[in-house]
């Protein structure tokens, strides 16, 4: 499929005087399952890093990578422009990667930096963090955890790797111009709940067709909310599902859309941020028993 990303997503022409560069704090820290496109081998990248640096340099855009929640408690984190989160679990426990955790007073500062209007980007296990006491599955959207009220929706489950269709709510939004007809994927599709009411949609869940027996039971539920945007008081915050294959971060259509979310955290893209959930996904809430 051919796309064509914005103008304020191309790499700057060269000879151009190129602004100071955007600093984004790429925080992989597993709690809970750790996935394998964000491991790391002795002192290679992961295969993560490799995708977002490849992404980032000629945007102009400066990664940093940790896994060390400590860093939340230092006040250098004033530095960063956006955070990119790909983590599971409770983050204040150091859980299965051994890294060490933040500490609570690190995820309000996080939070507040939000709120003030540093950026926040978001991609599948994302929504797998900060769960609230009851687990992964009930939670009503009032009741989650700051942070997931903050992300925009909490995960549930997800069933076997499968093709499946997302369509394009939003083709106007950075890097989705190319995606007005929809895209098929084979990829770990994440089921939600908890939805915060003034999101973005940008890109929906399709199910029929979906296989809905067994642990795939999650997806028999009408369209929902996949991709997403909202405001955080100042902050931007954006959200995608995909992310979990190694395929799919080497995917153009993956690599689009992320791009074009990061550039709206940053700032650096203009986006129509009304909230449309009510629109396009009218039974977002409704989620299999």
């Amino acid at each position: 499929m051919g796309l064509t990303i914005s103008a304020a997503l191309s790499p700057a022409r060269a000879g151009a005087a190129r602004p100071a560069r955007k600093q984004i704090l790429f925080f992989t820290k597993s709690s809970g399952y750790e996935h394998s496109v964000i491991k790391k081998i002795g002192d290679q990248p992961s295969h993560a890093e490799t995708v977002l640096t490849a992404l980032a340099e000629p945007r102009g855009w400066a990664i940093t990578h940790t896994k060390d929640g400590r860093i939340f408690g230092n006040p250098s984190l004033a530095a960063y422009d956006a955070f990119f989160f790909y983590t599971t679990g409770d983050l204040t426990a150091p859980g299965t990667d051994g890294a060490p955790p933040m500490t609570p007073a690190g995820k309000t500062g996080l939070l507040a930096a939000i709120r003030k209007g540093k950026g926040f980007i978001g991609a599948h296990c994302a929504a797998d963090t900060f769960h609230g006491p009851t687990g992964p599955r009930v939670s009503a959207a009032d009741d989650a955890d700051p942070y997931i009220r903050m992300l925009g929706a909490e995960f549930i489950a997800h069933g076997r790797q499968q093709p499946a269709k997302m369509t394009c709510a939003d083709p106007s939004f950075p890097g989705c111009s190319g995606l007005a007809k929809g895209f098929e994927l084979v990829e770990e599709w994440y089921a939600f709940k908890a939805y915060q009411k003034d999101l973005r949609v940008i890109l929906v869940q399709e199910t029929a067709g979906m296989a809905t027996t067994g642990s795939d039971h999650v997806y028999d539920r009408p369209p929902y909310p996949a991709t997403w945007a909202r405001r955080h008081a100042k902050g931007r915050v954006f959200y995608t599902s995909m992310g979990h294959r190694e395929d799919v971060w080497t995917n153009p259509i993956f690599q689009a859309v992320l791009a074009g979310g990061i550039a709206w955290a940053l700032g650096e893209a203009p986006a129509n941020a009304t909230p449309t959930i009510e629109r396009v996904t009218p039974v977002y809430a409704q989620t299999p028993p």
